[in-house]
């Protein structure tokens, strides 16, 4: 009963919408996928489908079955490194592509296709190389990209080694002190 004290009207148009109520339900609870490792719930249609995509990209992704002329730096008793250069066949530079879509994804860098013709000559630089550490079990477990540099900038000046001049020390962020050189001081002002 409202505040009048009459029953309230009912629409003359039915809502077809299904509503769920949570009274603790376990599908109805967040869920971490022990393999995948996303959060989701299972009881929600949406969750599920959405659970399915993501677990079946990241296997496909990080599956691997091995090539014909895989170029194998190193072998271990757990797996081998295969080196891939931008030379290397589609498949091999596919396989590439897909491994650092995954690693952009979890380290929260934005979504793009990486294989776009336009974007092919940027994500393979001419003397970039990309190594890939395949477990015994035919699963990617490991990835670094490894690219020539002409330029660097010091961060921390290594000890025994004269100090620049001021005008050549790079400055970085208000203070360039060396932090090992406060003995307790945390270079806040207070």
């Amino acid at each position: 009963f409202g505040p009048s004290g009459k029953a309230p009207r009912k629409s003359r148009e039915s809502s077809w919408d299904q509503l769920i109520i949570d009274a603790g339900q376990r599908s109805l609870c967040a869920r971490q996928c022990g393999s995948c490792g996303m959060l989701f719930a299972p009881g929600v249609p949406e969750d599920r489908l959405q659970h399915l995509w993501h677990h079946r990209r990241l296997r496909q992704a990080l599956t691997h079955a091995g090539w014909k002329q895989e170029r194998v730096v190193a072998e271990f008793w757990d797996g081998r490194i295969l080196l891939i250069l931008p030379e290397d066949p589609k498949y091999a530079l596919r396989k590439a592509e897909e491994v650092l879509a995954i690693v952009d994804s979890e380290l929260g860098f934005p979504q793009h296709s990486r294989l776009s013709p336009a974007q092919h000559s940027r994500a393979f630089p001419a003397h970039s190389r990309v190594y890939l550490f395949v477990s015994a079990g035919q699963c990617v477990l490991g990835c670094l990209v490894a690219q020539p540099i002409s330029q660097a900038f010091r961060v921390l000046p290594e000890p025994g080694l004269a100090p620049l001049p001021d005008s050549q020390e790079p400055r970085h962020g208000r203070d360039s002190r060396d932090p090992r050189d406060s003995q307790g001081d945390s270079g806040c002002d207070s």
